[in-house]
């Protein structure tokens, strides 16, 4: 796993991620804006110039949720000879590709990571966990990177994603951890992308505080998020565009896949292709199988990211969906384990603070 240190200041950030993988992030970017225009995931073609003046559409709403972070994107786009515009895509694709589909109704062609919340009271150790695999389109595999985020102000963060994203999955050192997979609107916006909502949940100190960055932000697209404090309390949010449905950490654990389980969420979900409903309703009940066993520790998680029965995707035409990673965080200890690619075939890194 690739390790990314950035310090300091927004634009410092940025920019010093842009200069070390600037020759990637274009060629990262490229590809995203070219799968968004082509209707592979959108299944709606649209010309390049089409799908970059909607993503410039879209830049007030996230200067207006974080001025922050949208200088971060902004330096880094500036270091990378790319625009706004471009950087915005290639962080938030996949809501991205919610507001291109909602310029002509179409069925979505997409389907990633299962995730899951175990609680202290089913963890060996006595505290709670958040983990996920993180799926793809394969072509995004080789652009994995672990960012160790220190800002101005705000707590440290380590943050999984890919370079030219500002952040997808990742713990700080306050206990708060962030999880997602992903969702599909029927009617995506001119709003913000979910890599801002991540970063600004990782810039809280609270749980309270990390779940209203979810619940107060203008989403273009949906998403599902994940939440859990160094107590072991947390949330998971079914995020769409149109409202909101939380569920509350009990006593066992919450997995979440990539179709709505409330009814008031799936009024606004997009329809899924039947083999990608197949698949998310797969992984949703094997992963709630391995998750029956009375307790749960670290290397139960990590089995469980490579079950090759449904939950560790290997790409295959004509989605090309493959398993591009995966974490499993422990707020209590501080502590995020990553793997690069697939994690059959990957060893785990481990992080913590202070180390």
């Amino acid at each position: 796993m690739r390790h990314i240190v950035l310090r300091g200041s927004a634009a410092e950030r940025g920019a010093a991620h842009g200069e070390a993988y600037k020759d990637e992030i274009r060629r990262y970017a490229e590809d995203r804006v070219a799968l968004s225009a082509g209707g592979q995931w959108a299944n709606r073609r649209a010309d390049r110039q089409e799908v970059l003046d909607l993503a410039t559409s879209m830049l007030p709403a996230h200067r207006d949720y974080s001025a922050e972070l949208t200088e971060e994107m902004e330096s880094m786009a500036r270091a990378c000879d790319l625009s706004a515009s471009e950087a915005l895509i290639v962080g938030g694709f996949t809501d991205f590709v919610d507001a291109v589909r909602a310029l002509k109704d179409e069925v979505p062609e997409e389907d990633d990571c299962t995730s899951m919340l175990v609680p202290p009271g089913r963890s060996v150790q006595g505290q709670g966990y958040l983990a996920q695999t993180w799926d793809m389109h394969a072509s995004a595999t080789e652009h994995v990177a672990l960012l160790e985020i220190q800002p101005e102000a705000g707590p440290r963060s380590f943050v999984f994603s890919t370079v030219g994203c500002l952040g997808q999955i990742g713990l700080n050192e306050s206990g708060i951890a962030v999880g997602i997979n992903n969702l599909s609107a029927a009617v995506g916006t001119r709003g913000v992308t979910w890599p801002f909502v991540v970063r600004k949940a990782l810039l809280q100190t609270d749980l309270e505080a990390a779940l209203a960055a979810v619940l107060d932000a203008p989403l273009a697209g949906a998403h599902h998020y994940l939440l859990m404090d160094a107590s072991g309390r947390g949330y998971d949010v079914e995020a769409m565009p149109q409202g909101h449905a939380v569920r509350k950490l009990e006593d066992e654990p919450l997995v979440h896949t990539n179709h709505c389980l409330s009814p008031s969420t799936q009024e606004l979900e997009a329809p899924k292709p039947p083999e990608l409903m197949a698949s998310s309703q797969a992984r949703l009940a094997r992963a709630l199988e391995l998750l029956s066993e009375p307790s749960v520790d670290l290397e139960a998680l990590m089995a469980l990211t490579r079950d090759p029965e449904a939950i560790c995707q290997i790409a295959t035409a004509p989605y090309h969906i493959e398993s591009s990673g995966a974490a499993i965080m422990r707020p209590a200890t501080g502590e995020l384990w990553a793997v690069w690619g697939l994690p059959s075939e990957n060893e785990y890194d481990h992080f913590e603070f202070g180390s």
